[in-house]
């Protein structure tokens, strides 16, 4: 007897050994595991918050007098695959959303990884996709590139899928800093992202396998989009630490920025008085008294002369800085990932196409008043300048109006407030426009073409080399140039 107890005890012993070791290792700092609304905070964060001067130069926004800035002459080779850190945290969104069963984030994960593999798509052609972050799960470390064609059919498959996701869900989502968790405002967003997505194929919406305009026509008869600017996705910033607008008190709007003649010649040309709450008055202007809105008073530098030009004109007074509010300010504006202004141009462009029916000037209309009232909210200093009686007039000016045009010189004024309303907003969404459309004409040195997409970067070369060789036999004949033209824009 004493012989069995002593067995037992030993084995006791050993069990209780075993389950020691097992929780003295593992460490409660480090988890395994984690709510998916802990992570969709802070991948709303770094996607709304996105910032940079590359694309403002690259699409005629503003210039640089004291150095040659490679983004406004045209000059960059390698891009970056940065976007797939991001995703790895989408990925894991919707890892931890499977566990539980909480399919709103199973679905705004799929809207985030088709917002940024649309965006790497646009960058560099054929990327990584139906392979892409299968290192941790599959040991799958070199991926294969996807042909351009089938990563925009995932990525319309993905965001078809977060809408129909977010029909049969009512749960708000907590962790959300855009909308609160409202679900019905995320499938707006997920729509309009759609139509965006569909009219970048404008060039092969004519293809015999294409179906871009029975899709685009289905979503806008049956699916919700934004009936407003409260829709906007955007994120709001705050006065606090962590949470302020990403330029704020930033350096580099230092005495070399200046803004570009194409934007400040387009506005001026206009009589489009968001130029006030873009820019300042020349010093000259400024010293000859010359009223806020007397538009002759504000100038921009040559993107395509040396800087030393464009210094020189500095110099002189006779040039415009970017408005100080856009570091001066804390809090500013809202970056808006995809808005109500947008979506009316977008859809007045579908019109104008012939992709569906209704009245393009309605739309391109709405998309002016949002834009001009989201600026009188957020430029207050300049609100007296922007009120309806002033959008008005605006709207009625045969600069504006879409009256009388041809189906082409709409779709150029569109396309032109579109990218007025991008300024310090729609990162390279402008620049992309400029390829599919070739509006507004973006002025550079003779013998100078405009880059159509970004070399592949480096560590691909070092850690996938096979895969990036067989991307570039199927794309460009082996080559990696910047001057390509992409299928998309083929």
């Amino acid at each position: 007897m004493k012989r069995i107890l002593s067995i037992i005890f030993a084995s006791l012993l050993v069990f209780s050994s075993c389950t020691n070791f097992e929780e003295l290792n593992t460490d409660p700092n480090n988890p395994t595991t984690t709510h998916p609304r802990l992570l969709l905070t802070n991948i709303c964060w770094n996607t709304f918050s996105e910032s940079s001067l590359d694309p403002l130069y690259a699409s005629r926004y503003i210039v640089q007098s004291d150095g040659e800035n490679s983004e406004q002459f045209y000059k960059w080779n390698r891009g970056s695959f940065s976007y797939y850190t991001n995703l790895k945290d989408v990925n894991k969104m919707q890892e931890e959303a499977e566990k539980i069963s909480a399919n709103g984030y199973v679905a705004l994960a799929h809207f985030f990884r088709a917002y940024y593999f649309y965006n790497l798509t646009m960058t560099f052609g054929d990327v990584p996709y139906s392979e892409a972050l299968k290192g941790e799960t599959d040991a799958n470390y070199t991926p294969v590139y996807d042909t351009q064609e089938n990563v925009f059919k995932g990525i319309l498959s993905e965001l078809k899928s977060a809408n129909e996701i977010l029909s049969k869900e009512s749960d708000n989502l907590s962790g959300d800093v855009i909308f609160g968790g409202d679900i019905t405002k995320w499938r707006k967003t997920v729509n309009t992202f759609r139509l965006k997505v569909l009219l970048t194929l404008s060039k092969r919406a004519n293809d015999a396998s294409s179906t871009v305009k029975s899709d685009f026509a289905a979503i806008v008869a049956s699916e919700p989009l934004m009936t407003s600017s409260a829709d906007n996705a955007q994120l709001v910033y705050l006065d606090q630490e962590g949470n302020r607008y990403p330029m704020f008190n930033s350096s580099t709007f230092g005495s070399g920025m200046y803004m570009d003649s194409t934007f400040v010649a387009l506005l001026a040309d206009k009589k489009d008085p968001r130029l006030f709450t873009f820019c300042t008055q020349t010093n000259n202007a400024k010293s000859a008294g010359l009223a806020v809105n007397d538009f002759s008073g504000y100038n921009g530098g040559d993107p395509a002369a040396p800087y030393a030009t464009v210094n020189a004109k500095a110099v002189a007074g006779n040039i415009s800085k970017p408005h100080s509010r856009f570091y001066a300010s804390a809090t500013n504006e809202p970056q808006i990932l995809i808005g109500y202004s947008e979506q009316e141009l977008i859809l007045a462009e579908a019109m104008v196409r012939g992709w569906i029916t209704g009245d393009a000037s309605t739309h391109y209309e709405a998309a002016i008043k949002a834009s001009f009232k989201f600026y009188e909210t957020y430029a207050a200093d300049y609100a007296s300048y922007l009120g309806e009686s002033s959008v008005s007039a605006y709207i009625a000016s045969s600069k504006n109006s879409l009256a009388g045009l041809s189906s082409e010189q709409k779709i150029e004024r569109i396309v032109d407030q579109k990218y007025i309303q991008s300024y310090f907003q729609g990162m390279w969404t402008p620049f992309f426009e400029y390829l599919r459309t070739g509006y507004p004409a973006f002025r550079r040195q003779a013998g100078v073409e405009v880059p159509k997409r970004w070399m592949y970067p480096q560590a691909e070369y070092n850690n996938n080399a096979a895969n990036v060789k067989a991307a570039l036999d199927r794309q460009f004949s082996g080559q990696d140039r910047i001057s390509d033209a992409l299928w998309w824009e083929k």
